[in-house]
């Protein structure tokens, strides 16, 4: 998952007092950052360091990332006229990433995996000004003005396409979209509202030829509509593995779910449930063990290396 290095002392070194937004406009930097985790843990993969508004604000919206709260647009979206804000990203917005993964690609020898926000999630951010509990701005144009609704999220389609087809031009061997609020949906309303333009993304990404994944926090109520057009759907901590492949069938694969405030428990504990995890998936394929989100910073690196440590040894003994 996203956000693995924040927990490194020497994450902290390398950015220094320089913001997200200004460290992913620095091709050396990136490529140092999301090494880290992967030359600290012995992962699988990497996950490109960036983040979901960056395609926005390499395109002059108008978006910061404050410590602490998250995104902030700095002008939200509250009528159509403010629309004509919104274009996808071209090759010079994003050359920064762009040269980053190259450089990466070189480097590593894992898999490197790019990612984009998924068009429900950046609508939410854009009508909420930032981060939201209950996303009263976004459901409240959702419901009462469709047709502004359904413009906003196919443009934020077409932000998330051309994010992604750049990543995966320069070198991504595999992406995910990330609709981190859409668990706030009923699952009607995630039919209607989200899901259309998510699959078109999901397509885009097909006809590039790599795999996707598509993830959601609390989205339990709809991982069947989520895997509709994706490779392998991410599974939160909140649904145990078993009953989400049992409910998705074998057609797609799954990504989770260890709960990572468990990473914040003593040793013993972390490996029980991690052990549960495993069992859980009862040696099927197509699992990709992860946790159920990000990396809280809270966590002790060591722990995070004892626990990679044990899904190599346990969780190749168990499956193919």
């Amino acid at each position: 998952m996203r956000q693995a290095g924040r927990s490194l002392p020497e994450y902290h070194r390398a950015r220094g007092d320089t913001t997200l937004l200004e460290a992913v406009q620095q091709p050396d930097l990136v490529t140092e950052l999301t090494r880290q985790p992967v030359r600290r843990y012995g992962v699988d993969a990497a996950v490109l360091f960036s983040d979901i508004v960056v395609p926005l604000h390499a395109t002059g919206f108008g978006v910061d990332i404050v410590a602490g709260v998250g995104p902030v647009m700095h002008r939200p979206v509250r009528r159509r006229a403010d629309l004509a804000r919104l274009r996808p990203p071209d090759g010079d917005d994003l050359a920064p990433v762009t040269a980053a993964i190259q450089q990466l690609v070189d480097e590593l020898d894992v898999p490197l995996i790019g990612f984009a926000g998924a068009p429900f999630t950046l609508a939410s951010y854009l009508l909420e000004g930032g981060p939201s509990r209950h996303h009263l701005r976004t459901k409240a144009m959702m419901l009462g003005d469709e047709a502004l609704w359904l413009d906003l999220v196919e443009r934020l389609a077409d932000v998330a396409i051309a994010a992604l087809q750049h990543q995966v031009a320069a070198g991504a061997a595999a992406v995910q979209l990330f609709d981190s609020w859409a668990g706030c949906l009923s699952p009607d309303h995630y039919r209607r509202y989200a899901a259309p333009a998510s699959r078109r993304v999901l397509a885009a990404v097909a006809e590039m030829g790599v795999p996707a994944i598509h993830f959601g926090v609390g989205t339990g109520e709809v991982l069947e509509d989520m895997a509709v057009g994706a490779d392998v759907v991410g599974i939160d901590w909140r649904v145990p593995l078993d009953a989400a492949r049992a409910r998705l069938g074998d057609g797609v694969a799954v990504q989770g779910n260890l709960d990572p405030a468990a990473c914040l428990a003593p040793w013993e504990v972390v490996a029980a449930e991690a052990r549960a995890v495993l069992a859980a998936n009862a040696g099927r394929p197509g699992h990709v063990f992860n946790l159920g989100h990000g990396v809280l910073p809270e966590t002790d690196p060591a722990t995070l290396e004892r626990l990679v440590d044990l899904v190599h040894r346990e969780g190749r003994a168990s499956g193919p």
